[in-house]
């Protein structure tokens, strides 16, 4: 077991790019409580499944397995075409970290996070002059949440 200690920021603007490649994503979650989710993902043309189970407010106990790709399509085309999440990763080290900065597609399109893993919840990060407004504790912006409530929805849904 990993522990997966992360923080979500947005951004404050497009310093970031042409720093890495992007890496196409699509996942889906097969199953999800408040506290629990399994994920299958393909990336980089690899398949993945993935439990987390939360244990703080940005600490997750991950459990994450390579599993061959045709299973790992299998079951993202079994979920509801409107659950999958696509993005595109960019990961790159700056400011003495590795950073993932998601650009999400489809419903989510217009939404970008970066995301830093950390090995404790109190480790110092010096911040890239890109990095916006911290969302590491607001449900809505996890994956999980977009794949039910997608960010083009958000201002629908207040309305």
């Amino acid at each position: 077991m990993q522990k997966e200690i992360e923080r979500k920021f947005l951004l404050k603007n497009d310093d970031w790019k042409g720093k890495a490649e992007p890496v196409l994503f699509r996942q889906g979650y097969i199953a999800r409580t408040t506290d629990r989710t399994v994920r299958v993902r393909v990336a980089n043309n690899q398949g993945f499944l993935t439990i987390k189970l939360r244990v703080g407010p940005i600490s997750r106990h991950e459990y994450e397995y390579a599993i061959p790709l045709h299973e790992a399509n299998e079951l993202l085309n079994a979920l509801d075409a409107t659950e999958i999440i696509e993005k595109y990763r960019y990961t790159f080290e700056e400011c003495g970290h590795i950073w993932e900065i998601d650009e999400f597609l489809g419903a989510n399109a217009g939404l970008c996070i970066a995301e830093v893993e950390l090995k404790n919840e109190n480790e110092h990060i010096t911040f890239p002059s890109w990095i916006g407004e911290e969302v590491s504790k607001l449900s809505k912006y996890l994956n999980v949440s977009l794949s039910q409530n997608p960010y083009s929805d958000w201002n629908k849904n207040s309305s």
